[in-house]
């Protein structure tokens, strides 16, 4: 991978082209997704880039009525609720997105433990959101 340096900025440029990416520690090997410049378990600055594959499981969720000004540009409002939530990725990391696919108005369709994959922004989109999808049972 490129060397860019370990920002926002960069964590969402690579959102935009597709990748999802994070850090990992070269002293205790933990994966941090968005990446980081220190790691937060042991300090080092001895950390690399990664990619991640973009799989997770669900483990909390909140729907959301009163968005956001860019949610509520996307069409989201009292009416129109949207659901984010805390996957686990497969590689260790927790973080928070937006899900896709949950059911808003129906909060107690959207289960724990639901298996997910990340789901990168049109082109069209201006932001670079982290979203994740909804994965459907084979």
């Amino acid at each position: 991978m490129a060397e860019a340096e370990f920002t926002s900025a960069s964590f969402y440029q690579a959102l935009r082209d597709k990748r999802l990416i994070g850090t990992r520690c070269q002293e205790c090997q933990n994966v941090y997704v968005p990446p980081r410049q220190v790691c937060p378990h042991c300090h080092s600055r001895d950390v690399e880039w990664v990619k991640v594959k973009g799989e997770g499981i669900l483990v909390a969720y909140t729907t959301i009525a009163v968005g956001t000004s860019p949610m509520v540009a996307q069409g989201y409002d009292r009416n129109r609720h949207y659901c984010c939530g805390i996957v686990a990725l497969a590689e260790g990391p927790r973080l928070c997105a937006l899900i896709i696919g949950a059911d808003a108005q129906k909060p107690a369709s959207i289960k724990i433990g639901t298996a997910v994959s990340v789901a990168f922004p049109a082109e069209t989109d201006k932001r670079a959101v982290l979203a994740f999808r909804i994965r459907q049972s084979d």
